[in-house]
């Protein structure tokens, strides 16, 4: 076991995978010699050669096209996407070619990329460089969608999706890239810290795809979280003082229900955590899945909270994110419900 945080722990998964499986390969924008804008791929270019990992022009269509040709012919590709607010330029190859190849082609080709791409606010990185567009990759049949909330699941939940035969988009937190993260908005954000977070294997494990995890027991009410969401549910939990379930979706893409839905049924209560947008955001296909499940057990309405419907501000980030004080509010609120 060893301490990492976040970004140590995806360049070990990926080290694990480049070293284990000669079919992996990384690409993307400045992943090589630079080791990534956030030095998740640092040192694998000397290590592995610029044939294993590859420096991209800046064209997002480009990179996850020729992850897609790499996957169907029996590569196992990792593309990085510098920020997720850049994916949209290749958001037709994911979603008409990605998505569809074992499909479309009865199974005669499998498309196993992982794309990997940092997400989320909370580093005062304004409108382009802050947005979470899980939702919209939630929708798209014949992609899985992660996003981990600690070092330990972003290793093992990585080398899970590499290993797979399934195309995966990989949203890792940036905001929780480097460091524990307490949901206290008057802390200022250090993206270039190297806090360790938590005891890492240092060698080859996984953690499974399409389960989620309960992080603390409780019993008055169930918060359902992912990335970066699970830290601030866990301060405001202690703010609102309420003895509150904490379940870690971890797995958008498929969702387990199960882990969730017996949460719900226990505690007949639920607040729902996301940090993107709150109209269509991934948070009301958690609420109505719930409730279709769980509806005679439940003592009060679901509630929601996310951010605001406008662009990702810059000036105003911390009205927007949601932080530990709108989450109490929530927790309170659904406690005081009749």
């Amino acid at each position: 076991m060893a301490r990492m945080n976040m970004v140590q722990a995806l360049n070990s998964a990926m080290d694990v995978m480049l070293e284990r499986d000669p079919r992996v390969v990384v690409l993307g924008e400045d992943v090589g010699f630079f080791g990534g804008v956030f030095r998740a791929t640092e040192g694998l270019q000397r290590k592995y050669g610029e044939h294993r990992v590859l420096d991209t022009p800046i064209a997002e269509g480009g990179i996850i096209g020729a992850a897609i040709g790499m996957g169907a012919n029996g590569l196992k590709p990792i593309a990085e996407i510098q920020f997720a607010d850049y994916i949209y330029p290749g958001f037709d190859q994911i979603v008409s070619e990605l998505a569809r190849l074992r499909y479309r082609s009865a199974g005669e080709f499998a498309a196993p990329v992982t794309i990997r791409t940092p997400c989320g606010g909370g580093i005062r990185g304004g409108q382009t460089h802050s947005q979470s567009p899980e939702a919209l990759f939630a929708h798209v049949c014949g992609i899985k969608v992660v996003m981990p909330s600690n070092p330990y699941d972003a290793k093992g939940l990585l080398i899970s999706a590499i290993e797979g035969e399934d195309p995966v988009v990989f949203f890792e937190p940036k905001r929780i890239y480097n460091g524990p993260f307490d949901g206290d908005p008057h802390k200022p954000a250090t993206p270039w810290s190297s806090h360790p977070r938590g005891e890492v294997p240092e060698g080859h494990f996984t953690v499974p795809l399409g389960r989620a995890e309960v992080v603390r027991e409780g019993r008055d009410v169930s918060v359902l979280a992912y990335g970066t969401m699970v830290h601030v549910a866990e301060a405001a939990v202690r703010m609102a003082g309420v003895d509150a379930e904490i379940v870690d979706v971890r797995s958008i893409a498929p969702l387990d229900l199960d882990t969730l839905c017996t949460s719900v049924c226990k505690t007949g209560r639920c607040v729902v955590i996301h940090e993107a947008t709150r109209f269509g955001g991934y948070g009301a296909e958690l609420v109505a899945s719930v409730q279709e499940q769980c509806f005679w057990n439940l003592e009060a309405p679901i509630l929601r909270v996310a951010g605001w419907d406008t662009p990702y501000p810059h000036a105003f980030e911390w009205d927007y994110f949601p932080g530990p004080h709108r989450v109490a509010a929530a927790l309170k609120s659904v406690m005081e419900a009749k």
